[in-house]
């Protein structure tokens, strides 16, 4: 029998927020790492080796600038096999990165919500891919990988989907990172498209926010957010009336004053208010006293089952110890380890969406102590 080829994966971001769950996972999984040699990848060289070197494994840091020249020649050097890019925010990148990763030979998977970055990732990266016989996956985090898998679970066998709901919970004390911060204020106050009452209609990003009821958290009031799901979900599920997405923070202080900035923004008074990113991620833990360590995630759908009969079906995850950061990290995580063990995934440029089922989630929920419910509404 041959041996399996080892796949050298580079985490761009390594040392980050999400890049560094990441490679915990991909080196504290046994079959993985066999078949994987890790580089921790980012700007600062000794983040990179001290985070390598607790991880062991034979995970090296490295210095890598995305940003720079000659990134393809780099990872073409270095033997990589496959980039997973987690250094947001990706609101306002370039496709660069990933082009490097095609004219490298090698594979690429990113953690991407900005909407017209993954929305718009398939038809920009395709020909590129599919010349180097490599895959490429846009948006391999909790939108829409994991969003659409719950719905594709939920609706199997409908004959039809009215409405998508999806809403997600941060703990309050969950570690918060700069640049997930930076995204989330790049369209705060901004208009949103949203399929809501079978059109398109405009909704202010982080304004006016609504209670929503949660299985095993309390409730909150949750805001829309502008996401590559609103784009994708209304044509891939033909859903008939709307597709909602909100993010609902733990302390209502917290919500209202992102609902502030939102107002000032249109009001002209905060053009910019991502520049605040770097204060709100170091003041932010200025509230935590009000919060928990526990987060979630509910997505509602209704529609029509086989026979016809309207149906409203929700799935919720709660995450408790602040665990919830992790969730974002999954697919990627699933993924890479596909690739690492020579499961084949599609070639060419690609969304999430529906790559992976439901019940692979199930080992990383359990993983972390995180508890699932379907309810019938």
């Amino acid at each position: 029998m041959t041996p399996m080829a080892v796949i050298k994966t580079l985490v761009l971001g390594g040392y980050g927020n999400f890049g560094a769950r990441i490679c915990r996972a991909l080196v504290s999984d046994e079959a993985t790492r066999h078949h994987m040699a890790l580089l921790v990848a980012g700007r600062d060289a000794s983040q990179a080796k001290a985070l390598a070197t607790t991880l062991g494994h034979g995970a090296q840091g490295v210095a890598l600038d995305h940003q720079a020249p000659g990134l393809a020649a780099t990872l073409r050097e270095w033997g990589v096999g496959l980039v997973i890019h987690t250094a947001g925010p990706f609101q306002a990148q370039a496709y660069n990165v990933a082009q490097a990763a095609a004219e490298a030979g090698a594979h690429y998977i990113d953690l991407a919500d900005g909407r017209r970055f993954v929305c718009d990732f398939p038809a920009a990266m395709e020909a590129a891919f599919t010349a180097a016989g490599r895959t490429a996956i846009a948006g391999a985090s909790t939108v829409p990988a994991l969003s659409s898998a719950v719905i594709d679970h939920l609706c199997a066998g409908w004959q039809r989907i009215d409405s998508i709901d999806i809403c997600i919970a941060p703990a309050q004390r969950a570690p918060r990172g700069q640049a997930t911060l930076a995204a989330v204020l790049s369209y705060c106050g901004l208009p949103i498209d949203v399929w809501d009452g079978g059109r398109w209609q405009p909704h202010s990003g982080w304004a006016r926010p609504r209670p929503v009821q949660f299985q095993r958290l309390r409730p909150r009031l949750g805001a829309v957010c502008d996401i590559p799901d609103l784009e994708i979900f209304p044509a891939h599920y033909q859903a008939r009336d709307r597709v909602t997405f909100r993010a609902a923070l733990e302390v209502g202080l917290a919500q209202r004053a992102f609902a502030t900035l939102a107002a000032l923004r249109r009001w002209g008074v905060l053009p910019h208010p991502e520049k605040l990113a770097w204060l709100m991620h170091h003041a932010g833990g200025a509230l935590d006293f009000l919060g928990t360590p526990l987060g979630g995630m509910v997505v509602r759908v209704a529609g029509a089952d086989a026979q016809g009969q309207p149906l409203r079906r929700a799935w919720h995850v709660a995450a408790d110890h602040d665990h919830g950061p992790e969730i974002p990290c999954m697919a990627a995580i699933l993924l890479a380890r596909q690739l690492a063990a020579g499961q084949p995934l599609p070639t060419g440029a690609h969304t999430s969406t529906s790559l992976l089922p439901l019940e692979a989630f199930a080992p990383e929920f359990a993983k972390w102590g995180m508890l699932t419910d379907v309810v019938e509404e």
